[in-house]
């Protein structure tokens, strides 16, 4: 109640005028209390009357009265002021600085609830009811309030613009139609306002059904989002479950080998030192022989020698073989050799392996694919560091440039060595990694071209040809004999040599595109296909001797 009592005092502080706290408060002669400056400004307007009056009760005063400072009444203000409550609640029916205000009314202004567009003046409810009982002002047309309706005056001939220059989209009046805008589509304001409002509708349609579809969209993304954490955790915890289980398979191995090797070991040990005691109690009982040989062999006198000769009895054979075969330092040798052929073969198992699980991994779905990429910095983008692996090549291919970069031979490479990988067909080679998802790599041709390719790891290194199996996808580039291969089928392209190709794959859309690379992007052939393994780029020389291919590096 004391809160509400204060909010009746401050109001009663208030300018009716400018609807604040009095500044400089002055008392005029019929009581009415105002701010000096507003109470001034409102006689300013009132001084060619000769009458000055007062703004609420209307009385008036000749001549205009002296105002002085109420001082009481402004310390009462300042006293207001300081306690830090809020104003009273102004009331809602009055105009505030964001509504429009009433033209009509005079002092304080009420919202306006109507405008009129052909007075051109906003109107309360009390000033508007003319227009609802006067025959003339029905005919008038009434609009939301506006602040703009200045806006509808022609700046040219002060005249109401009713129409509309759509030549020049912009509203005209009719003096504009007849003069300036002579011979232009003019129509009425209200015929636009409707053709707009018809285009407005469809527009605000067709965004509402973006919104409903791109709400749909959210919420598959939303249920893609929860599917692939649940998912992603489950196949995380299966899959650590699975290698623990393999750890564990292979600690148990290690284990057994390392019991029979310590098993063997202390068998093999203990025959050693058995055979070792025997031979040196063999040479105990041979030095205890030679001693008396040599005792007997130091006397002297005849007849004493031979009495004791007989005694000497031959000597016998040993039980062991003259000389003990030791195996040189290898002893376990064998079985390291057998671990480590044991550890080659699960690496190449996990290699190729891993590749499958890493393309199921990357074939997770997505409901809203990326655009493909336009320019090169675009393709550069997806750059996908290559190198060619040796264990491929054929054996007339030489590798430089940190095994970017190869040379087709006349002298068969007496170094390499054996491989199950190695290409025994044509001058192939692929590279060391594996292909998946988004990847693009240029090749440079150095000499007479020959064939940019991917293919999958188990290509057939002894029959199969880039091209011309399923397995592989190949781009001839040779001057005026340029083709794309696949499956023995090929398909000519316009154009000469390529020195330079771009190839760019998106192994999860089933895209593969081949560019000329120069100062722009030139499509040259692209594939629509379903990659069911991961890919490795590929190189097959013509046949050529000294011709180069080499891997390009991207920045």
């Amino acid at each position: 109640m004391a809160q509400k009592g204060v909010q009746l005092n401050r109001e009663s502080f208030s300018c009716s005028i400018c609807l604040d706290l009095l500044k400089d408060p002055v008392a005029i002669p019929c009581g009415h209390s105002y701010c000096m400056k507003c109470i001034e400004d409102f006689w300013d307007e009132e001084d060619q009357k000769k009458i000055h009056s007062c703004p609420q009760c209307r009385k008036t005063f000749t001549p205009r009265p002296v105002l002085e400072r109420n001082i009481m009444l402004a310390t009462l203000v300042e006293q207001l002021k300081t306690t830090g409550l809020e104003a009273a609640p102004a009331d809602p029916s009055y105009a505030g600085p964001e509504d429009v205000a009433c033209d009509v009314c005079t002092v304080r202004k009420l919202k306006a609830i109507k405008s009129c567009l052909v007075c051109l003046v906003s109107y309360c409810e009390k000033h508007l009811q003319a227009h609802y009982h006067v025959t003339q002002l029905k005919k008038h047309q009434l609009v939301e309030p506006s602040k703009k309706l200045c806006e509808n005056i022609c700046s040219h001939h002060d005249e109401v613009m009713k129409m509309f220059c759509r030549t020049d989209q912009q509203g005209v009046c009719y003096v504009c139609a007849v003069d300036e805008h002579k011979g232009h589509d003019i129509v009425s304001a209200a015929a636009e306002w409707r053709k707009k409002q018809k285009e407005l509708e469809m527009r605000l349609e067709n965004i509402q059904q973006r919104i409903q579809g791109r709400e749909r969209d959210v919420n598959l993304l939303q249920e893609e989002e929860e599917a692939i954490n649940v998912s992603a955790e489950k196949t995380v915890e299966d899959s650590e479950k699975i290698f623990t289980e393999l750890i564990r398979v292979i600690q148990g191995r290690s284990s057994e080998v390392k019991q029979l090797v310590r098993s063997q070991q202390e068998t093999e040990v203990s025959r050693v030192k058995e055979l070792q005691g025997k031979l040196e109690q063999e040479i105990a009982e041979l030095k205890k022989e030679a001693a008396e040989l040599k005792q007997l062999s130091n006397t002297e006198e005849h007849n004493q020698f031979l009495h004791s000769y007989p005694s000497v009895s031959e000597l016998s054979e040993s039980p062991y073989s003259s000389s003990i075969n030791v195996r040189p330092l290898s002893y376990f040798k064998d079985v390291t050799a057998a671990v480590s052929e044991l550890r080659d073969k699960l690496r190449d198992i996990l290699r190729d392996t891993w590749t499958n699980i890493s393309l199921r991994v990357t074939e997770v779905d997505v409901l809203l694919s990326e655009p493909e990429p336009k320019n090169r910095a675009d393709f550069l983008k997806y750059s996908h560091d290559i190198t060619l692996d040796p264990n491929t090549a054929h054996v007339n291919l030489l590798l430089s440039e940190g095994n970017k970069k190869v040379t087709l031979t006349q002298n068969i490479n007496r170094s390499v060595v054996d491989h199950s990988e190695r290409f025994t067909v044509k001058f192939q080679i692929l590279s060391k990694e594996s292909l998946m998802g988004r990847c693009y790599w240029e090749m440079k041709w150095g000499g007479n071209g020959g064939y940019v390719a991917v293919a999958y790891k188990d290509v057939d290194k002894q029959k199969d040809e880039f091209g011309y199996n399923d397995k592989s996808w190949a781009l001839l580039c040779q001057e005026n004999n340029n083709k794309f291969w696949h499956n023995s089928i090929g398909t000519p392209i316009p154009g000469r040599e390529f020195s330079t190709v771009g190839v760019y794959l998106d192994h999860r859309a089933g895209t593969l595109s081949f560019y000329s690379v120069s100062e722009t992007m030139t499509l040259l052939y692209k594939v629509q296909t379903t990659f069911t393994q991961p890919l490795h780029a590929g190189i097959r020389f013509y046949f050529q001797f000294g011709d180069t291919a080499e891997i390009c590096k991207l920045k």
